[in-house]
């Protein structure tokens, strides 16, 4: 199984960051206008900033060693997750179509992400990030020829009744 580029935890750490500092800024205003308050506002918000900060850490830390994919024959199969296992198996005859993804901060570390869209009712897409933009490239290719493959021949009527 294939396990996502180690940059992608900065990426993860920047989220948890920006987070935890709108969180601890929030916290500074409330205490702030709240009357007979114990602690101060910058310390209250202070605290808030550094606790969800660590929990955020904590979390990429985890994200990263629970994070693992493979491109199999017939399928795309993902394991994520931190409190919550999530195993996926996309069957490629499933596959709309599939996107390759680089956002700014990406961009700068080499990184992107690849996205794939999905025939069914609920949430319909997943994502793979954090790989190194030549690979992501690579599973966005590979990924469209399967899908591609796995179509049925023309005048199969597949599952149709």
């Amino acid at each position: 199984m294939e396990r996502l580029d180690s940059r992608v935890r900065f990426i993860w750490l920047l989220r948890s960051l920006v987070g935890s500092l709108v969180a601890g800024v929030v916290v500074t205003f409330a205490v702030g206008a709240v009357d007979r308050v114990a602690v101060t506002p910058v310390v209250a918000g202070g605290a808030v900033f550094v606790v969800l900060l660590a929990v955020g850490a904590l979390h990429v830390f985890l994200r990263y060693r629970a994070w693992r994919f493979e491109v199999r024959d017939d399928t795309l199969y993902i394991e994520r997750g931190v409190l919550v296992n999530v195993r996926t198996v996309v069957p490629y005859v499933r596959v709309q179509h599939v996107d390759a993804r680089r956002g700014p901060i990406e961009r700068l570390l080499g990184l992107g992400s690849v996205v794939v869209f999905t025939a069914g009712s609920r949430g319909a897409d997943v994502s793979i990030p954090g790989l190194v933009a030549q690979r992501a490239d690579d599973v966005q290719e590979t990924l469209r020829r399967l899908a591609i493959e796995s179509e049925p021949e023309s005048g199969d009527a597949g599952d149709a009744v």
